[in-house]
């Protein structure tokens, strides 16, 4: 069983964390700062689809029109000065020191009916862990919607998986060359030929679906089995999620338990310290990956 905790009380962020590394999934609502961030992008988004209602673009546009804004707004959103300054103001919010955390950039996320655009700059995620995509075993991801949820248009955890290992592909991927790939995300419309890390999940397994409220947003680790909800009848669904990592618990080797992911790379050189914006200490990431990237590689993505 993995517990699902609203407004749950801790002593501090490190008896949070360590719950998260042990499958807990934490959600908190009406957070002020998460209501404003979720306002800000709401006005960028209503701005880059204008005249379409974002939840109905995909009855307006094809998915190739579709994918060429996005391949415009995403990145305009990621590296919005106003997007890093919401997210500390989230992190102070539930009380993370901004010293010891290390954050990388907010991302807006999409997913759209099962027949549009769920390629490339809009994949619809199936059944994976995050540490399959490089990221830390001590990597938390934060995830709040835009618009409000629906079950069919939301995010599934597969909570019987966080201790146990399930079939997968992750020994194919490796970080750095995703990161040399990642300026052509937005050519992938019918077709997406990258590696993308999935588990192969009985059709009747157990799924849990949390709803948070605009406002809200959840905590979970990086190494939960989760995927992308959508179906043929969706509305279309934005969210913003970005992730953290303590420095100390890095150092001290603290994160979930890896129970089956093999890929190569690892994404820690991301996070920058949400106090200064300074860099995670070259050695850290070593840790994780002494053999580092090949001369083709892209250490870390700046586009």
């Amino acid at each position: 069983m993995i517990p699902v905790w609203l407004n749950r009380s801790v002593k501090d962020d490190e008896e949070r964390r360590a719950r998260i590394y042990a499958g807990e999934i934490f959600v908190y609502d009406r957070l002020s700062a998460v209501a404003e961030f979720a306002n800000f992008t709401r006005r960028i988004l209503e701005a880059a689809l204008a005249p379409h209602d974002p939840r109905h673009v995909h009855e307006s546009l094809t998915p190739a029109e579709l994918a060429s804004i996005l391949g415009r707004l995403k990145p305009l959103f990621t590296h919005h000065p106003q997007s890093r300054c919401l997210v500390k103001r989230i992190l102070e919010e539930v009380g993370v020191d901004l010293v010891d955390c290390h954050m990388d950039v907010p991302k807006l996320r999409t997913a759209y009916p099962t027949w549009h655009l769920t390629k490339g700059i809009a994949y619809a995620f199936p059944p994976h862990r995050d540490t399959w995509y490089g990221g830390p075993q001590a990597q938390i991801n934060w995830w709040m919607p835009i618009y409000p949820l629906q079950p069919d248009n939301s995010m599934g955890f597969y909570p019987r998986y966080f201790s146990e290992p399930a079939r997968n592909d992750s020994s194919n991927f490796n970080y750095y060359q995703r990161n040399a790939e990642r300026k052509d995300t937005a050519k992938y419309v019918s077709e997406d030929p990258r590696v993308q890390p999935a588990a192969q999940v009985p059709e009747n397994e157990p799924e849990i679906r949390v709803l948070p409220e605009v406002g809200g947003i959840i905590l979970f680790s990086g190494a939960q089995l989760h995927r992308t909800v959508t179906h043929s009848e969706s509305l279309s669904r934005y969210s913003v999620d970005f992730r953290t990592v303590s420095e100390r618990d890095v150092q001290k080797g603290h994160g979930a338990a890896n129970v089956d992911s093999n890929c190569m790379g690892t994404a820690l050189r991301d996070f920058r310290r949400a106090h200064d914006n300074a860099p995670i200490p070259e050695e850290l990431a070593l840790l994780l990956d002494p053999i580092g990237p090949q001369p083709t590689d892209v250490k870390v993505f700046e586009g």
